[in-house]
């Protein structure tokens, strides 16, 4: 199956918010890993199955957590 990477900036405020940011990425159908990245914590990197719904995902981090856009969706061999 198709493997995709997924990176979202997400304006996080506190380590309350990561914890909430994580929870709701890993609880996506088909998501086996999810990763805080960047320097100063604040993009999540999501891989999995098919994540065909990355912009959904990016926009109920904005509704759940706070300000959040995506960075970069790519295919993993």
């Amino acid at each position: 199956m198709l493997q995709q990477k997924v990176v979202i900036e997400v304006h996080m405020k506190c380590e309350k918010c990561r914890s909430k940011a994580l929870e709701i990425a890993f609880l996506k159908d088909g998501v086996f890993s999810v990763a805080l990245k960047g320097k100063i914590k604040n993009q999540i990197e999501v891989i999995g199955d098919g994540i065909v719904d990355a912009a959904g995902l990016a926009e109920t981090l904005r509704r759940k957590v706070g300000f959040a856009y995506l960075v970069s969706v790519e295919e993993l061999n």
